[in-house]
C-alpha cells in the first residue's frame, strides 16, 4: 500500500487534490499552499535536497512573466491615476442617457475600457460608481449591471497581463504573446456577444419601463450620488498630458501586439517614460509606486510561488507520470480532441475551483496529457480560458461579493440571472477559437 502511494502518478494526484483543499477550503492562502505543498509531496517522492533545485529552477523559468505583470499593473495603474480613462467615461456617461438600451451597452463598454488595467477591484469599483445611480434613477435591474461586469471584464482578462492568462501561462511555461495573440478574435467575439447580450437585455427593460421622459443625469450629479473610491487620489490627475498619455498607450499596445520587442521591455520601458513625465519629483514618483505597491506585490509573489509548484511537479517526474496514466484511461478515439473536450470541462471546473487550483493543479496534467497527441500546451490553455465568464460566477472569488455588496444584491440571485449567459458566453467564444484556428481538434 506504501509502494502505490509513493508511485509519482498516485503521488501528484495526492499534491493536486491537498492543494485545492487547503485554498478551497481557506485553510492556507494560494501562495502558502503553492510553496508548503510541494515541498512536502517533493520530499515525499524522495526527490530531497533536489527540491530546492526544482523550486528555483521553476521560479527562473517564471522571471519575466513575474516581470512583465508587476510593470504592467503599474502601467496600466498609473493611467487611471492621471485621468487617461477620465474622457471615455464622461462620454458614456453623457451618452446614455435615460434610454434603457444605452445605459446597459454603455455599461458593457465602460466595464470593458475600465478592465484594462487586468484589476477587477478597480473594475467593479469604477464602473459601479458611474452607473449605478443612473440604474437607481431609471429603475433598471441592477443585476445587469453585474453581469455586464463579469462577461466584460472576465473577457478583458485574456490580456497577456490578465490574472488567468498569466496564471495559465506560467503554468505551462509559455510566452504570454504566444498564447494571446491567437486568442484576439475570440476575445473580440466575447465582447461583442456582450454587447449584444446588453442591448438584448435593455431593450427588455425599455419594454417592461417604457422610455422615460427623463433629463440626462449630469456628470457631476452622478459623481456626487456615486460611492467614492477610498483610494482615489484627485491630485494625481494629469489631465493635460492626455494627449502624450494617450499617445504612449497607444505605442505601448502596438508594440505589445506587434512583438517589437519582449512585453516585459516594454511594459518596463512605458512605465518609466510615464512615471518621469506625468510626475518628474522624485517624492511623487514615490507616492504613485507605493499607491500600487500591494497590487503589484501580491501578484509577483503569486507567480513566484506557482514557480516553486510547477518546478516540483515537473522535476519529480508527477506531471509526466499522472499524463501517463490519464492518456491510458482516454479512448484512443477522443485524445486528438483533448482541447474542445478541455474548453468543455473547463466550464464546470471553474466555476467550483479557483483560478490558482485549476490552472496550477489541473491544466499542467491536461497538456501533458495532450502532448501525447501532438496537441502544444499553448492550443490547451487557450481551451481553458474560454470558461472565464463562467468563472467570474464562482462563489469561490472575492470579486463576486465585492460587486454584490456594492449593488445591495443577492449571490444567488446574481447567479440565477447571469449563469446561463455565463454559459452562452463560453460557449461563443469556444466557437470563435475553433473557427479562428486558436485551438484545433489536431495538428500534423
Amino acid at each position: 500500500m506504501i509502494d502505490v502511494l509513493r508511485q509519482p502518478a498516485v503521488l501528484g494526484l495526492l499534491m493536486i487534490v491537498s492543494f485545492m483543499t487547503l485554498i478551497m477550503t481557506r485553510r492556507l492562502s494560494a501562495i502558502t499552499a503553492l510553496i508548503l505543498t510541494p515541498v512536502v509531496f517533493g520530499l515525499l517522492a524522495g526527490a530531497g535536497a533536489g527540491v530546492g533545485e526544482m523550486m528555483v529552477k521553476g521560479v527562473t523559468d517564471l522571471t519575466p512573466t513575474a516581470l512583465m505583470l508587476a510593470f504592467a499593473v503599474l502601467y496600466f495603474g498609473l493611467m487611471i491615476d492621471v485621468g487617461l480613462f477620465d474622457p471615455l467615461v464622461r462620454l458614456v456617461l453623457r451618452t446614455v442617457g435615460d434610454d434603457p438600451v444605452r445605459v446597459t451597452v454603455g455599461t458593457a463598454l465602460l466595464a470593458t475600457i475600465v478592465s484594462l488595467d487586468g484589476d477587477g477591484a478597480t473594475t467593479a469599483l469604477v464602473t459601479i460608481s458611474a452607473m449605478l445611480p443612473i440604474y437607481r434613477r431609471l429603475g433598471l435591474n441592477p443585476l445587469i449591471l453585474a453581469l455586464m461586469l463579469g462577461i466584460c471584464a472576465s473577457v478583458t482578462n485574456l490580456l497577456p497581463w490578465g490574472g488567468p492568462t498569466a496564471r495559465a501561462a506560467s503554468a505551462l511555461g509559455i510566452d504570454q504573446s504566444l498564447l494571446f495573440l491567437p486568442m484576439m478574435p475570440t476575445m473580440l467575439a466575447g465582447l461583442g456577444f456582450g454587447v449584444l447580450v446588453a442591448y438584448g437585455l435593455g431593450l427588455a427593460e425599455r419594454k417592461r419601463l417604457g422610455r422615460l421622459a427623463l433629463r440626462p443625469l449630469p456628470l457631476a450629479e452622478t459623481q456626487a450620488d456615486s460611492p467614492a473610491d477610498p483610494g482615489e487620489d484627485l491630485s494625481a490627475r494629469r489631465p493635460r498630458l492626455f494627449v502624450f498619455n494617450l499617445a504612449l498607450t497607444i505605442v505601448l499596445m502596438v508594440g505589445l501586439l506587434s512583438g517589437l520587442a519582449p512585453l516585459p521591455v516594454l511594459m518596463m520601458c512605458a512605465f518609466a517614460i510615464a512615471l518621469i513625465v506625468n510626475y518628474p519629483a522624485l517624492k511623487l514618483q514615490r507616492e504613485r509606486i507605493a499607491a500600487h505597491a500591494d497590487n503589484v506585490v501580491n501578484i509577483v509573489l503569486l507567480i513566484f510561488a506557482a514557480g516553486a509548484f510547477t518546478g516540483i511537479l515537473s522535476g519529480t517526474g508527477m506531471v509526466s507520470a499522472m499524463a501517463s496514466s490519464l492518456v491510458a484511461a482516454i479512448p484512443p478515439e477522443l485524445g486528438p480532441y483533448l482541447a474542445p473536450i478541455t474548453a468543455l470541462i473547463g466550464m464546470p471546473l471553474t466555476f467550483f475551483m479557483s483560478n490558482d487550483a485549476y490552472y496550477f493543479g489541473i491544466l499542467p496534467v491536461i497538456a501533458e496529457t495532450a502532448s501525447h497527441y501532438g496537441i502544444p500546451p499553448e492550443a490547451i490553455a487557450r481551451a481553458a480560458l474560454t470558461s472565464l465568464p463562467i468563472h467570474a460566477l464562482s462563489p469561490l472569488i472575492a470579486a463576486i461579493y465585492l460587486v454584490c455588496g456594492l449593488l445591495e444584491v443577492d449571490v444567488g440571485a446574481l447567479q440565477r440571472f447571469a449563469l446561463k449567459w455565463a454559459v452562452a458566453s463560453s460557449l461563443v467564444m469556444i466557437a470563435a477559437a475553433l473557427a479562428s484556428g486558436a485551438f484545433l481538434f489536431r495538428v500534423g
